[in-house]
């Protein structure tokens, strides 16, 4: 389709470049990684080099100097190919690095930022707990002020990167009995659990980070999609925290995270369509050459349809995705269209990749093809960064505040 009303020739040379990276690295070894659940560090070497990690960050401090609509069109394009590539791209930037971007002191940005948007080591973001997901106002994480730094006890869980990253964005309750005005937002440093393989392939790990004593990884989740990506928990035990490390105002870590997942929002609303996309366009390429009853399937009427549904449906979620983009892009209020694209593109996901898969029979449910991979990867898109419940209601708020206030 036409893009270039949201695209200017920037974004679409970025489009090119990262299609090409995906063809060429990512492609090949989707599949094994995805069996193996290995961490593609590799390519997180070649993604920093190519300055993906840190596409909308100041070159200054490290990053590519370009903008949000170039980093939405990144991580959609990767998604297409593989979408735990893409998630590394979206939890690293939006997620582990944009909070220290919009609420952090100059001395945090000069800081962390340079070894964040280069790609140096990699960050992670702290909000869902055992007992705090949706309800991510519950949180239970306490934080005691011991005058120069603060305590910190708790967990956190389902977290993007917090086995291999090394710099992580936690709230934390400091004032008990406050509700959400309680919650306060830290900077934490770690090591990575992959410090040989880091040290090998030259990226992951920075010797002179200090480490935050108490701060570790629990196990690894061995999960349905996302693979190749890596999650697991967060602990803090009697986490020993400085007091330069608390990021923005006391009491204001949940409301900052929130506006954090506004526009989180956006980038998984770019990785489900990207989803969706690469599964259509597998599935097209696949109609195309498989015959049966002498000929191929594509001149069938019922794979027709399915055919043309997706393409509308991917069609109408490109809309809804770029439309958000260009409203951040533009410093515009994007809350309601963030949510509205996260959770059509989401949903989109599944639908696309299911269809994907009946449209290659039997084959479609092997690992010979990548649509059985798409369609697992899919279904997280509904959940992570706000279920599709939550999304209706933030919609449903946006709509009926000025009628019942």
């Amino acid at each position: 389709m036409d893009l270039s009303i949201y695209f200017s020739e920037q974004h679409h040379q970025v489009r090119d470049m990262v299609r090409e990276f995906g063809r060429t690295h990512v492609a090949p070894v989707a599949r094994e990684l995805d069996r193996t659940s290995e961490f593609p560090w590799e390519n997180i070497r070649r993604m920093g080099e190519l300055g993906l990690l840190g596409v909308p960050w100041p070159e200054e401090l490290g990053g590519a100097g370009m903008d949000q609509m170039s980093y939405y069109v990144t991580i959609h394009e990767l998604a297409k190919v593989d979408a735990s590539h893409a998630l590394t791209i979206s939890a690293h930037t939006n997620l582990g690095t944009s909070p220290i971007m919009d609420f952090g002191t100059e001395a945090q940005r000069r800081r962390y930022v340079p070894l964040l948007a280069s790609g140096k080591v990699l960050g992670g973001f702290g909000l869902t707990e055992p007992g705090a997901g949706s309800d991510a106002g519950g949180t239970a994480t306490t934080a005691v002020d011991k005058g120069d730094h603060y305590v910190l006890n708790g967990s956190k869980v389902f977290i993007t990167h917090a086995g291999v990253g090394e710099i992580f964005v936690a709230t934390a309750r400091t004032e008990p009995g406050k509700g959400n005005r309680g919650i306060t937002s830290f900077i934490l440093t770690k090591e990575t659990c992959d410090l040989e393989r880091c040290r090998a392939v030259g990226v992951g790990h920075e010797d002179g980070l200090p480490r935050v004593k108490g701060f570790r990884a629990g196990k690894k989740e061995d999960k349905m999609g996302w693979r190749a990506s890596d999650t697991r928990e967060l602990v803090f035990e009697d986490a020993v925290v400085p007091k330069e490390n608390l990021l923005g105002t006391p009491g204001h870590g949940f409301i900052n995270f929130l506006k954090t997942l506004d526009a989180g929002r956006i980038g998984i609303a770019a990785l489900s369509l990207g989803i969706a996309e690469g599964a259509y366009e597998e599935a097209l390429r696949y109609a195309g050459v498989r015959k049966q009853f002498g000929k191929a399937i594509g001149s069938f009427q019922g794979i027709h349809f399915q055919l043309a549904d997706m393409a509308l449906e991917i069609e109408a979620g490109t809309h809804l995705l770029y439309h958000a983009a260009w409203l951040k892009q533009n410093g515009k209020p994007f809350k309601k269209e963030a949510a509205m694209a996260k959770l059509f593109c989401s949903e989109l996901a599944m639908r696309v990749t299911t269809k994907a898969v009946q449209v290659f029979g039997g084959y479609g449910y092997t690992t010979e093809y990548p649509v059985e991979r798409m369609m697992r990867d899919a279904k997280v898109c509904e959940i992570g960064e706000g279920t599709s419940e939550i999304q209706r209601i933030v919609i449903a708020r946006q709509i009926l505040g000025d009628v019942v206030g």
